[in-house]
Formats: C-alpha cells, sequence, structure tokens
C-alpha cells in the first residue's frame, strides 16, 4: 500500500518550521501562513524534474511472493487505460486507495500479468501528484516487462529517492521527515525504528518548529525594543531576557540529547580498544563480537592494524575497533613525523610497522564515540597504563578503563571490598593495604562507573560492559525516560511552547530509549551551530553589548533550524540526501 506518514497531511505544503498541527498540507496549497520565526512556509517550487512521470520497483529486487510497481507524476491518468485497459482503469479509477483486481496489458493488449491496482488521485498522495501501485507476482521477468511498458508510454526510470524528494517538494514531507523515511527503513533494531518513525510523524520536527518559534520571539522583541533605545530603557539588564536565553539554551540542550540518542540507536557507536600490548583487547573484541575476529596470542604486538567489527548488542550497532598496543606514551595524537626509524624509536618500539600501527591506533581514537582503554589487572592493578597514555588520548572522546584477566588475579585481590577511597576502581593489594595505596589522579577523574572489572577470556563481567556501552549511547530505562518525559512535558507546559499526546505523556517519549528521534550528522551539525549562536547572544547580553549584535545571533541560529527541516535549502544538499535512498522509495 501507499504509505502515507501520520500527521503528514497536517503539515503546511513545505512549510519549514510549521508552527502547528492543524493546517492542511496539499499540493495544491500554493500559499501558507508565516511563522513567527519570519521563515515563509510556503510550498516548494517543483523543479523541471516534476513535469515527467516516474516509474520504478518499489519492492526489493529479486523473486518473492509480491513486486509492487509505483508510478507517480502528471501523466498516470492517460497511461492507466494502457496499462489496466480501459474498463480496468475505469474501475480502479472509481476506488481511489482501494486494491482492485486487474490486468497488466503489454502494447498488443496482451496480459503481462495478473494483479492488483491502487490508484492514488493527487494531491491524496505520498508525492503530492497522481500514483498508481501495481501490485504483480514477484518475478523479475514480470516487473521488467511491466518497467517496459511504461517507459513505453512515457514514464522514465525514478532515480534513488526520487519519490521521497517529490513528496518533499510537493509539501507532504519536511526535510526532516523525509530523512527519517530513509532512517527508519534502514533501521536494524526496533528502538532505530521506532525513534525513525517518531521523526517521520513529525516529532523531530516539531520541536526544531517549536524552538525556532522561541528564539524568534524574543528576537522580535529584542528588534523592537532597539526603538525605544533613544528613551534611555536599559532593556539588556532585564533579566527575563537572560531567562528567555538560558530556557532556549536548556530547551536545546534536550533535543541535542535526544538526536544524539537517536543516532546512535540507527548508526550505533564507534568504539575503539585501545591500551598496552599483551592487555587483552583482540581477546575483548572476539568477546563482543562472539567470533574469532582477531588473532590471539601471547606474543605482544600481534595486532599491527586497525579491525573493524559490525556488533549489535542488544539492538544497539556498534563498529568496534581493535587496535595496535601502545608501548609508551610516546608523541601526542598528531601523526608520524615521515621518519619511520624516528617514529618507532618514539614509540617504544624498533619495528616501524608496529609504529605504524599505533599512529593508526591515535588516529582511530580522535574519531572515536567512545574508548575502552584494556588495562592488565594482574600486571597493572593501579592503572597506570592510562595515567601514562592519558596525553595521547584525545580530550573529547569518553574513555571506560577496562581491567581485564580478573579470571587471573589471586584470591581476596581486587575484590569488592579492596577499591580505594573515592576511585571506584581495584587497587589489587588488599583491603589491608588500600589505605597505603594513592589514587592516580587521571583514574580517579573517571566516574566509578566508567571503570570495569572484567575477564574478556571466560566472559566474566561482560554483562556489565554491555550495559554501560548502552548507557552510553543514551538508553535511559524505563523509570528514567518516563521521569524524563513528564519533566519535558511539564516544562514545556510551563512556558507555553510544551505538547502532550492524547495518552496525556510528553512528547519526548516514554520508552527505553529516552525519547531518543532519528537525527542524522547534519542536523547534528546544525543543532551544534545553533548552541554557538545562541551562546554568543548569552554573553553579549551579558556584557551589555550591542542589542543589534544580540538579534543577529539569534537571527543566525534561526537559519540554523531552518536547515534542518528545509527552509533554506541547495540542490547540492537534495542531491546529496536524496541519492542515500533506495529506487522505489
Amino acid at each position: 500500500m501507499e504509505h502515507q506518514p501520520p500527521r503528514a497531511s497536517d503539515r503546511v505544503a513545505g512549510a519549514a518550521l510549521t508552527t502547528g498541527h492543524g493546517a492542511a498540507a496539499t499540493a495544491s496549497a500554493a500559499s501558507a501562513a508565516t511563522a513567527t520565526t519570519g521563515v515563509t512556509a510556503g510550498a516548494h517550487a517543483a523543479s523541471d524534474d516534476t513535469a515527467d512521470t516516474i516509474a520504478a520497483q518499489a519492492t526489493a529486487p529479486g523473486r518473492g511472493g509480491i513486486a509492487i510497481v509505483r508510478i507517480s507524476g502528471p501523466g498516470v491518468p492517460a497511461l492507466m487505460p494502457a496499462i489496466l485497459g480501459a474498463d480496468g482503469a475505469a474501475r480502479v479509477a472509481a476506488a481511489p486507495r482501494v486494491a482492485t483486481g486487474a490486468q497488466f496489458l503489454d502494447a498488443a493488449g496482451a496480459p503481462i500479468d495478473h494483479g492488483l491496482a491502487l490508484y492514488f488521485p493527487a494531491p491524496h498522495s505520498y508525492t503530492g501528484e497522481f500514483v498508481l501501485e501495481l501490485h504483480a507476482h514477484g518475478g523479475p521477468v514480470l516487473v521488467e516487462a511491466l518497467m517496459r511498458r511504461l517507459r513505453e508510454l512515457g514514464a522514465r526510470r525514478a532515480q534513488p529517492g526520487e519519490f521521497t524528494q517529490r513528496a518533499y517538494l510537493n509539501g507532504k514531507l519536511d526535510l526532516a521527515q523525509a530523512e527519517a523515511v530513509a532512517t527508519l527503513i534502514d533501521a536494524a533494531s526496533e528502538a532505530a525504528a521506532r525513534a525513525a518513525l517518531r521523526s517521520l510523524e513529525g516529532e523531530f520536527s516539531h520541536q526544531v518548529s517549536a524552538l525556532s518559534e522561541r528564539i524568534g520571539a524574543l528576537r522580535a522583541w529584542i528588534e523592537a525594543a532597539i526603538d525605544f533605545s533613544e528613551e534611555d530603557i536599559d532593556f539588556l539588564s532585564d533579566g527575563s531576557v537572560q531567562a528567555q536565553l538560558g530556557g532556549i539554551s536548556d530547551a536545546l540542550q534536550a533535543l541535542q540529547l535526544a538526536g544524539r540518542r537517536g543516532r546512535a540507536l540507527s548508526e550505533g557507536l564507534t568504539v575503539v580498544i585501545a591500551g598496552r600490548p599483551n592487555a587483552g583487547k583482540s581477546t575483548l573484541l572476539n568477546r563482543l563480537a562472539g567470533h574469532e575476529a582477531a588473532i590471539v596470542t601471547d606474543r605482544p604486538g600481534t595486532t599491527r592494524d586497525v579491525l573493524r567489527e559490525r556488533i549489535v548488542l542488544d539492538g544497539l550497532p556498534l563498529q568496534v575497533l581493535d587496535t595496535a598496543g601502545l608501548r609508551a606514551a610516546g608523541r601526542p595524537a598528531g601523526g608520524a613525523t615521515g621518519d619511520a626509524t624516528a617514529d618507532a624509536a618514539v614509540c617504544g618500539t624498533d619495528d616501524p610497522i608496529e609504529a605504524e600501527g599505533m599512529r593508526r591506533a591515535v588516529a582511530a581514537m580522535a574519531r572515536a564515540d567512545h574508548i575502552l582503554f584494556v588495562i592488565d589487572a594482574v600486571e597493572d592493578p593501579h592503572g597506570a597504563a592510562y595515567a601514562a597514555e592519558r596525553a595521547r588520548l584525545p580530550p573529547a572522546v569518553p574513555v571506560t578503563l577496562v581491567f581485564n584477566k580478573v579470571d587471573r588475579v589471586e584470591p581476596g585481590i581486587g575484590t569488592a571490598a579492596d577499591v580505594t577511597a573515592g576511585a571506584g576502581v581495584t587497587t589489587g593489594a588488599g583491603a589491608a593495604a588500600t589505605a597505603e595505596l594513592p589514587v592516580e589522579p587521571p583514574r580517579a577523574e573517571l566516574p566509578r562507573d566508567a571503570q570495569i572489572r572484567l575477564s574478556a577470556l571466560t566472559g566474566e563481567g561482560m554483562e556489565i560492559l554491555i550495559a554501560h556501552l548502552k548507557a552510553c549511547a543514551g538508553w535511559a530505562g524505563d523509570e528514567e525516560a518516563r521521569a524524563t518525559a513528564v519533566a519535558g512535558a511539564d516544562a514545556g507546559d510551563r512556558d507555553g511552547h510544551g505538547q502532550r499526546d492524547g495518552e496525556g505523556r510528553g512528547r519526548t517519549g516514554g520508552d527505553g530509549e529516552g525519547g531518543a528521534i532519528a537525527a542524522r550528522a547534519r542536523h547534528l551539525e546544525a543543532l551544534e551551530r545553533v548552541a554557538v549562536h545562541v551562546g554568543r547572544a548569552r554573553e553579549m547580553l551579558a556584557a551589555r553589548q550591542a542589542p543589534e549584535l544580540v538579534a543577529e545571533e539569534l537571527r543566525l541560529a534561526q537559519g540554523c533550524l531552518g536547515e534542518i527541516v528545509g527552509a533554506e535549502h541547495s540542490d547540492e544538499l537534495l542531491t546529496r540526501i536524496f541519492s542515500t535512498f533506495c529506487i522505489g522509495k
């Protein structure tokens, strides 16, 4: 069946930053209300590409029980009698959005196949155009015969994502919703699918719109107040303006958190396993992967290059990278000197290949979402390796200390009673000696739950590590998620920008993903730019700088939000986005 996203029909045609859910949105709605953001929410001008009719197989290629061929464009009513016969076309057109039995005919009027036809008159279709779906038997030969006949009738093969692009251009979806379609199709877990569905239903767009409205309202007030500056009214000293900016900043942070959670669910975390040679890094990779992904020996320096494994842990996708062992503190992150012999010497090895492996390890850590720094709990119970290597680790990437090989620690050593006060890690020297063992400052800076003891060989403690990685990805428990939802909804009700759904639940969601919404890298980058502009506005306000500068920063922040839903876009951006879609969607 033709998919119609929930609430999409309630959007202003092509609107970016729509302000409500009651406005009718059809392709014929050429004019639209102007949002308080100052961005005109008018229908997108259709490009020349939407003047023709496109066709493509909407189901996966190959043999199957059924195959769906989708046709969209102004030429659909004219080609229906040719492909369905006059009587068949009349019956199908008389019952729109109803599956009707029909024959699919070739140029000579002979049947290609028997199946079902569904007709969606414009503008009440996924694309906003006339749409016809032919449900045939799932044989590649039949599909190609249908496609050949449709090309004879004037349709052309659709490009990847062209149906959804037309839905965007015709105002059926905004850009964030359109991208959620691809995210939903590619979802690797139920949690990721739920996050994508929330974005497809418009939750992400609604939150972006609400945030932009708040910024726009404050910006309008500041610009209006500038006119009264000759009356010596110092409105920038008014605490309410700073308070409003603080509320905007809080709402933005919540939106960024929900987006990061959604991205982690759909794209997963990139986790780098690092540490000294022979600490058990490859064994940990094998344990996480569930198979022998890496060679494991007692000889240090076995891993020379970066090994990558795609892993799904309880529905959470991870890309786990096993790296070469770091022999010494060496040079700070920044790459090799170009002299292989010198690089090897600095890295504490006389092997240039191993030195290159260490350089790649440092580079991988700089691009990671999280680092698991593995420590041999037998040889290094105090975690001195982490203290020595901390300068080489990227400061912006979270680190978890993994004390491995606890199965080889002697009984009574490194037990729960042997935890150094405030450190959250075992000292490995016995409960009686705890007071004599100082806490390494770098290690003490890490929270208790970021220091885990396990055995990658036996599997002991692995469930703690898995739970920790899920928490790092933003997987909140049910109670925490419900609390977040209620708090978010209550805060919204207080400031006039919140909504509750029919069950009275906050829009941030109430499931184990903690209200995650499907966000892509470009969305998070845009939100980061919004945070920069809002931060500058707060600084200028605190410094009593010119109000015109504060208003300008707010204008720039609104522009960044507009990029998310498509208020401001370029042909290059649209091409880049929709080229990643599958053909037929």
